[in-house]
């Protein structure tokens, strides 16, 4: 399929566009999303971007607001009709993160691995460390003026989701980095990399910490109580950073049901596919080679009256995907 950005341009031009992120975006998502809409712009074409859930993190809310850009949910969109076409952007249709908008999704920018079945019209599909990545790319292509600010949204949001350029790093990356660092604002950068944290978030450290549990190198932690999918995914790293584990996986409540966050920098363990081999048919899962989230459905948790046991059966299945990983290598 065509990915150049005139073929999207072709596409929706005439019609309302919405770009629509992930549910509960994070840096990158929001990103791709602005970096899209100013690509649309350039080129005469008007968008609006939004998303279900929430922007949590105190972080993400700040880099929401470098670009002077309105950031919707989806619930302030009442008046969207299928007739609007709509392009999803670092997720899929489908996806359990992705909440179903009243439109048509004609087009998809993505970095994760390709899970959907739906037909898109247009599709720009790489497996590249950050979604912001593509965008970048696009812009060189086109020669698009980019302000300090955008550069600064892109920059951090690549920096974010490579953890730092240390994790699912590619050659469109490199090249996007070398391409925005002279336009960034670093200071910006640095500011939001030091705001990662609330004083409310400590509490899901502590909890963590005091039930993490590590068989081989696999650490798990349990947060009991409602956390935001960015705080998992923060505790994940976290856990991951101890020299004893090599795979960290984090569970907390959501919704009912009990959101999962895996880290994995063993090169014999793809944290996608271990999370989508072990949640199958009680839940969703899947992500990068080191970077992976899922969800174990509330129908399959009422099963059980017992915490205890509910996550033991859980935690047995991860531990079994994980040992035919490893027997597998």
């Amino acid at each position: 399929m065509d990915d150049r950005f005139d073929s999207l341009t072709e596409l929706v031009k005439g019609h309302r566009v919405i770009i629509q992120t992930h549910d509960f975006p994070d840096p990158d998502a929001i990103a791709t999303a602005c970096g899209l809409h100013e690509l649309l712009k350039w080129r005469g074409i008007d968008s609006q971007i939004c998303y279900y859930g929430r922007i949590e993190k105190t972080n993400t809310k700040m880099a929401a607001g470098i670009l002077d850009i309105p950031i919707y949910n989806a619930d302030e969109l009442t008046d969207v009709t299928a007739d609007d076409y709509v392009i999803t952007v670092d997720g899929q249709k489908d996806n359990s993160n992705f909440t179903d908008l009243k439109g048509t999704e004609v087009a998809c920018i993505d970095h994760h691995p390709y899970v959907t079945t739906y037909r898109y019209n247009f599709l720009k599909h790489r497996i590249v460390g950050a979604c912001a990545s593509l965008i970048t790319e696009w812009i060189m292509e086109n020669e698009m003026p980019v302000s300090t600010e955008l550069a600064t949204l892109l920059l951090y949001g690549i920096k974010m989701d490579t953890r730092n350029f240390s994790a699912g790093v590619t050659h469109c990356d490199i090249k996007a980095f070398d391409f925005l660092i002279e336009k960034a604002d670093m200071s910006q950068i640095h500011r939001l990399e030091n705001s990662s944290l609330d004083l409310s978030d400590l509490r899901a450290y502590g909890a963590a910490i005091e039930n993490i549990a590590i068989y081989d190198s696999v650490g798990f932690a349990n947060i009991p109580f409602e956390c935001p999918d960015g705080l998992i995914a923060a505790v994940s790293e976290f856990i991951l950073s101890l020299a004893s584990v090599r795979v960290s996986i984090v569970y907390a409540n959501r919704s009912g049901g009990l959101k999962f966050s895996v880290r994995s920098e063993s090169s014999r363990i793809n944290a996608g596919r271990l999370l989508h081999n072990a949640l199958k048919d009680i839940g969703n899962g899947g992500g990068h080679a080191t970077m992976a989230g899922g969800i174990v459905y509330p129908e399959f948790l009422r099963q059980f009256n017992d915490r205890h046991q509910r996550e033991t059966i859980i935690r047995n299945r991860l531990m079994q995907a994980y040992r035919v990983m490893m027997e597998d290598e």
